[in-house]
């Protein structure tokens, strides 16, 4: 059947002009038989389009039928439907190709050649969108190109100008590599710098429009674009002149951004400014011998004695005499016509100017290069001059010049909080983690703190070095500080001589923090640390670390639970002395019981067990009047203090057999309690005696 189909346009008019009748061929077979009416009914643009449109759109039916038979043979596309499908197996991996066949698709050559890594490099390389031109070293290199280029204008223009280098021979080498140059500066205005990200209000702007308009806006672009103004095109009026080409030095401002960009990389930047240096002293002897070649062709070459003869290298010879002029050293000709004179006097004073701006830069660059080490002279030299003056020890004298020898020579400074103190906090933080967290983070005593904890305790950490011999800390002296080894050994000594070596810690080990904890109510050092070569230990003080800890209360609990197990753990429980003859075994109590009860039944015991219980008894009977007749006893008998449980405990054991044969009358108590009556006074009056004896002494 025939349907009709309304195609895309922008007004209602042409809508009604290009509805059409599209056939929809059910399948392929009938796109290839045709239709005798469509035959015959002239064929529109439409319709071509729709027909080729649905022929493109069958074959990729067919395609994706075919890539689905041959990947999945066996899925439930090809099989009937089913109430309970099985399951289907995973598909069977793509047969790869052979070797052979992959060597017949695959153009033969004579021999296989793998291009280089760099080569390779370049190809696979995509250019940025936009460049950070502080940090990409592509940059850099690519500046490094615009230099080269301006150095060739810079030092050729001259000595194409006034030498006689440039022929007619090789005037093509010269336009070539001249148009080279140009082609650099061109990249450069048209690809790199409209891409350079820049900064608005606090902001890295990455916009391609806004990157392009900022750097129209600068002042360099008008410079870059003054640069490439074709006064090549006066070659046909004036021939190859290559003053000309003057304007291409206006590209100035890329070799000083490169100087910076390299100052920034390099390691030891003084070095490159010396160079760079000398470079300005040898380009103004450069031109000096240009104009002096040239005012000897002026004047003609030989016709007095001042001007160049014409003999030998005459860019050598030129270069010799403007040295000669311009450090003064003497001994030239003397000029004789008005331009010689002029000449030369212009030479003087350029001459002083020149070398006093170059000898004062080359003082500075060499003295910012030295800076850190005059310092360190400075500082060693004030030291030796101090204890010169109070008349130190030289032992003590010869170790603090030793420790400032070894501080310099293995840190290149004497103090590093001094290079990170102008640095923002977030920055010094940065540093310190790269440089010290590896060792801080295998410390066991704070495996299990907060990690920002930790990065707080690196920015406090202070950096000592010990000699060999130097006592790092010492027994019984107050601890305020925890040492963390950075590099080296110490050595934990003790015993009779002090020079028993119990213990040697290496890197990332960490002592003193039990005194620094303060665990047990005492900070005091428990042993002698030495080191035992030179030693680089970090210095944790007690009140940074306390300050520290009061933002971390969960980590200070796991720090001191730390300290009290290892402060526990050392000490040791003390041993028992050894037993020579062991202990006679103690009879059970109820055995011994026994044996009372059948001793007092029997024998001599039993009578006199029998007679203690008369005499009790009648001396019960007869305390009721011998209370009324009988004064008080005196409170200071220490029977009397006790309790009534412990008054028969404390009488029962002073009873004996003799006590209880005697007669029982009141004489002979009162005897007995003024006996003890006197001899309780007698007591008390010897204990005052001695006491006020101790108050006289």
């Amino acid at each position: 059947p025939l349907h009709r189909k309304k195609l895309y346009s922008q007004s209602e008019e042409d809508e009604e002009e290009m509805e059409i009748a599209v056939r929809a061929w059910p399948s392929q077979s009938s796109i290839l038989s045709g239709d005798d009416g469509l035959k015959e009914r002239p064929a529109s643009s439409a319709s071509q389009a729709s027909y080729v449109v649905n022929e493109r759109l069958q074959e990729l039916v067919k395609m994706f039928k075919e890539r689905t038979e041959r990947l999945w043979p066996t899925t439930s596309l090809t099989r009937p439907f089913t109430s309970d499908p099985a399951p289907t197996p995973p598909p069977a991996p793509p047969e790869e190709p052979k070797e052979e066949e992959i060597e017949e698709q695959q153009p033969r050559l004579c021999c296989k050649v793998m291009p280089p890594r760099w080569i390779r490099a370049l190809l696979h390389y995509r250019f940025p969108a936009s460049i950070d031109p502080f940090t990409n070293l592509v940059y850099v290199l690519w500046l490094f190109f615009v230099t080269l280029a301006w150095n060739w204008n810079m030092w050729l223009i001259p000595v194409r100008w006034a030498f006689p280098y440039q022929t007619p021979s090789n005037i093509y080498l010269w336009l070539v590599t001249d148009y080279l140059c140009d082609l650099i500066y061109i990249l450069d205005i048209l690809v790199f710098q409209p891409r350079l990200q820049f900064v608005r209000s606090g902001d890295i702007v990455f916009d391609k429009k806004d990157m392009r308009v900022n750097y129209m806006k600068t002042f360099r672009f008008k410079m870059d674009v003054m640069s490439l103004v074709p006064l090549e095109l006066f070659y046909f009026k004036t021939g190859i002149n290559p003053l000309l080409r003057f304007p291409r030095l206006l590209k100035i401002m890329s070799f000083f951004e490169f100087n910076d960009r390299l100052e920034g990389i390099l390691t030891k930047a003084y070095v490159y400014r010396v160079i760079r240096t000398t470079t300005y002293l040898l380009y103004c002897l450069h031109c000096n011998a240009c104009l002096y070649y040239w005012g000897s062709a002026y004047e003609g070459l030989g016709s007095t004695q001042w001007v160049y003869d014409g003999q030998g290298n005459s860019y050598i010879r030129c270069y010799y005499f403007a040295v000669k002029t311009l450090i003064t050293i003497g001994g030239l000709p003397d000029p004789t016509t008005l331009f010689e004179i002029i000449f030369q006097l212009i030479n003087y004073f350029v001459g002083v100017f020149a070398f006093s701006i170059m000898i004062g830069q080359m003082r500075d660059v060499v003295g910012a290069a030295t800076a850190g080490q005059t310092y360190y002279r400075a500082c060693m030299d004030n030291t030796v001059k101090y204890m010169a003056s109070y008349r130190i020890p030289k032992d003590v004298q010869n170790r603090v010049k030793t420790w400032y020898n070894y501080t310099w020579q293995s840190q290149g400074m004497l103090d590093e909080q001094e290079l990170l103190v102008q640095l923002p906090d977030k920055m010094r933080l940065d540093i310190a983690v790269d440089v010290n967290y590896d060792i801080v983070s295998k410390v066991s005593l704070f495996q299990g703190c907060d990690r920002q904890m930790i990065f707080d305790m690196l920015k406090r950490l202070r950096s000592v070095v010990y000699l060999p011999g130097d006592y790092v800390c010492k027994k019984g002296e107050v601890g305020r500080e925890m040492y963390i080894i950075k590099a080296g050994e110490v050595q934990v000594v003790g015993g009779p001589d002090g020079k028993t070596v119990f213990v040697t810690l290496r890197a990332g080990s960490v002592f003193g923090e039990i005194s620094l904890l303060a665990v047990g109510g005492g900070n005091r050092r428990t042993a002698n640390v030495v080191a035992h070569g030179f030693a680089n230990l970090f210095i944790l003080d007690k009140k940074d670390l306390n300050e520290i800890l009061v933002h971390y209360p969960e980590s200070q609990k796991l720090l001191r639970k730390k300290a009290r197990k290892m402060l526990t753990k050392d000490k040791k429980p003390p041993k028992e002395p050894a037993q020579v003859i062991p202990p006679r075994t103690v009879t059970p109590k109820l055995f011994k019981a026994a044996l009372d009860v059948a001793h007092q039944k029997t024998g001599l015991k039993g009578t006199l067990a029998k007679i203690k219980e008369k005499i009790n008894k009648s001396s019960v009977s007869l305390q009721p009047s011998m209370s009324s007749s009988l004064p008080p006893l005196s409170p200071v008998s220490p029977v009397s203090s006790l309790d009534p449980e412990r008054k028969a405990d404390a009488m029962s054991p002073t009873l004996d057999s003799s006590t209880l044969l005697c007669p029982v009358s009141h004489c002979h108590r009162d005897e007995t309690l003024s006996k003890e009556q006197g001899q309780v006074e007698g007591e008390v009056a010897g204990e005052s005696g001695k006491k006020k004896e101790k108050r006289k002494a």
